[in-house]
């Protein structure tokens, strides 16, 4: 039996997808490279936008289009928030809330009786991830988020925070590591809030990651900007601990941040950022802005293009505001019309470029691992290529020179910056060991 799996939005739904897959491989069952080739189609919705409820729903409707026989099963946040209504309009056999998603595979195995092989006849220490071409796993450590930002329809979905145990965590990621895997991100709703419902918290589990692992690179993902625990910067002290955050703001308006019922405001912020990189002098900040959010004025949106100025991001993640049913933003009056909302997008991808490049420039010259993807691309001269990331997240693109990269650590040599902007250039010096 083949099961072909599929997710959409965060780092946490491509977390949870890796854990189904090590799930389902265990149990006999081979991982299909699409719909077309499987047996069974497990797909992981996202809700976080309006957008993000149509490309799930069409990702499921593509689905059985190209395999009608395939067994669908649905999950995450879309599903969550509207199980009956997808169950219903969709024809999927199984909804798998989010509270049961980490025991998806054997809710599956149990409702749709799948033909399971016994343990022992799978291969030993065959590694999932590395079966879909993978170097970077996402590791899920908690779920859930005790806030309630305005606009943010997750925290509906996902529920109560729930953390896993460190040394659950600690094995799972030896285990990949043993299995070839180079390089894991922690993820979570609220990552931050990691222990809150064990007494314990981030700075432990990061620790103990450090501690009791060997995997080369060890990534943090988003981080809430109020989160970070004390004595956090010197965790930074371990190299492995890459140097890149994501800390997710939404806005450089205060008055913003109020109606989006968030924690941080725009001086603090920059106050964290600049004691972050005082610390850790190679660290790369990255961000998340919503554009039109209700009631955002002129003088607002003005405010949040000085304080990405002010910020210097590596890159910024953009949403237009997208109201999700449920939550407070969804009745706040003064909508920001579509038009309008384009207009300031536009204006912000275009500095947000061009403070990507300063960043970028800033490390020219320089001499930097980078770990690259599993798969080799085409530059747009048309050359052979391989591309990774810097520790600290900036994109790098390398010639092939008829070597195959695949999933390599490799010592590259900071050139330039493509033409277009959006990498740097380098020149492969040395290779790590494998």
């Amino acid at each position: 039996m083949r099961v072909h799996l599929q997710a959409l939005g965060c780092r946490l739904n491509e977390a949870e997808l890796e854990a189904w897959a090590r799930d389902f491989r265990a149990r006999g069952i081979e991982l299909a490279p699409d719909a077309g080739a499987a047996d069974l189609v497990v797909v992981n919705t996202c809700a976080v936008t309006k957008e993000s409820v149509r490309k799930s729903r069409n990702l499921i409707r593509r689905a059985q289009r190209d395999n009608p026989q395939a067994r669908l099963i649905m999950s995450g946040c879309y599903a969550a928030l509207s199980p009956q209504q997808a169950a219903d309009e969709l024809g999927v056999d199984l909804v798998v809330s989010n509270q049961e998603k980490d025991r998806l595979v054997e809710i599956a195995a149990r409702e749709l009786q799948l033909p399971l092989m016994p343990h022992g006849a799978t291969e030993p220490g065959e590694s999932a991830l590395l079966a879909r071409g993978r170097q970077r796993a996402f590791i899920k450590v908690q779920d859930g988020c005790r806030y309630r930002c305005s606009y943010c329809v997750v925290t509906l979905a996902r529920g109560e925070e729930r953390s896993r145990p460190i040394t659950e965590i600690v094995d799972e990621i030896n285990s990949l590591h043993t299995g070839g895997v180079e390089e894991v991100v922690l993820a979570g709703v609220h990552l931050g809030g990691y222990g809150s419902d064990q007494g314990n918290s981030l700075y432990n589990l990061v620790s103990e990651v450090l501690a009791n692992t060997e995997v080369p690179r060890i990534r943090l993902g988003s981080l809430e900007p109020w989160d970070l625990p004390d004595r956090f910067w010197e965790l930074f002290d371990n190299p492995r601990l890459m140097p890149h955050l994501h800390l997710p703001m939404q806005s450089g308006a205060d008055s913003v941040l109020r109606r989006m019922s968030r924690r941080c405001r725009s001086g603090e912020f920059l106050q964290l950022v600049e004691s972050g990189r005082r610390r850790v002098p190679d660290l790369v900040v990255t961000t998340d802005i919503i554009v039109g959010f209700p009631g955002e004025t002129g003088e607002e949106w003005q405010q949040t293009l000085e304080f990405v100025d002010q910020a210097g991001f590596g890159h910024i993640h953009i949403f237009a505001f997208s109201p999700r049913e449920g939550t407070k933003a969804a009745t706040l009056p003064l909508p920001v019309e579509r038009a309008l909302k384009r207009e300031r997008s536009e204006q912000l991808h275009l500095l947000a470029g061009q403070h990507r490049r300063k960043v970028m420039q800033r490390f020219v010259g320089r001499e930097f691992e980078v770990l690259l993807e599993g798969r080799r691309e085409t530059d747009p001269d048309g050359q052979a290529c391989w591309s990774g990331y810097t520790p600290n997240y900036l994109r790098v693109r390398v010639a092939a020179n008829g070597q195959d990269l695949s999933g390599r650590r490799v010592r590259v040599l900071l050139q330039g910056i493509a033409p277009d902007g959006s990498v740097l250039q380098g020149r492969v010096l040395a290779l790590s060991p494998p």
